[in-house]
C-alpha cells in the first residue's frame, strides 16, 4: 500500500508492506506522476511500515534520486526497520539519499 503525502515543497511517501518487482512498479508510477507535478525539493520514503524489500526497492529509491536531481531535490529514508537499513546502507544508497532511524513526521 502507498500514501503520498504532500506538504509544502515536500512529497513524503508511505509504504506499507513488501517492496518487490510488482509494488515498486506501482510505487514508481504513483510517485513519479506526482514529483513531475508539484516538483518537490523533497521526497521523503516512509518505510516504517516496510516488512520486504528486494533489489527493486533499491532500484526505486534510485530512479527517483535521479528525477528530483533533475530540479535540485533531494531523497530521504525515513523508519526503516533495522534489517531493511542493513541492506540500503550494503547498497551504497547513502551515497544517493539520507536515511533516518525515525518515521517521516519526526525528521
Amino acid at each position: 500500500m502507498l500514501k503520498l503525502i504532500r506538504g509544502q515543497d515536500r512529497l513524503t511517501a508511505a509504504i506499507i508492506g513488501e517492496i518487490d518487482h510488482h509494488t515498486a512498479r506501482r510505487i514508481r508510477e504513483e510517485t513519479d506522476a506526482v514529483l513531475q507535478q508539484d516538483l518537490p525539493h523533497e521526497l521523503i520514503f516512509d518505510f516504517s511500515g516496510v516488512t520486504f524489500m528486494d533489489s527493486s526497492g533499491i532500484g526505486l529509491i534510485m530512479g527517483r534520486y535521479r528525477l528530483v536531481s533533475q530540479w535540485g531535490g533531494s531523497v530521504t529514508i525515513a523508519g526503516a526497520p533495522s534489517r531493511i537499513e542493513r541492506i540500503l546502507k550494503m547498497s551504497g544508497i547513502e551515497k544517493l539519499a539520507q536515511i533516518h532511524p525515525v518515521k517521516e513526521e519526526e525528521v
